[in-house]
């Protein structure tokens, strides 16, 4: 297994990183009646687990939170050895 500093020359090489709050089925219709500012409303909500993905792979959990006017994800597991 590398030691942090083996790996520290590709600390800035940038990862997409994926969380899924949700998903959901719609009608054509019911896109098609979309606009900016548009709210799809979903079934999650504040406070439940979540997967977090790189390449596609789950290397971690996560909780949803709010903060202010924002969402964001509390890291409550990350593990990037397997």
């Amino acid at each position: 297994m590398p030691t942090l500093e083996e790996i520290a020359p590709l600390a800035d090489v940038p990862l997409e990183i994926e969380v899924e709050l949700d998903r959901r089925i719609m009608t054509i219709g019911e896109i098609l009646e979309l606009d900016a500012g548009s709210v799809i409303r979903m079934s999650r909500s504040a406070g439940e687990n979540i997967d977090i993905l790189i390449g596609g792979a789950v290397v971690g959990f996560g909780e949803i939170v709010i903060i202010e006017d924002a969402m964001g994800v509390r890291i409550t597991d990350f593990n990037l050895e397997d």
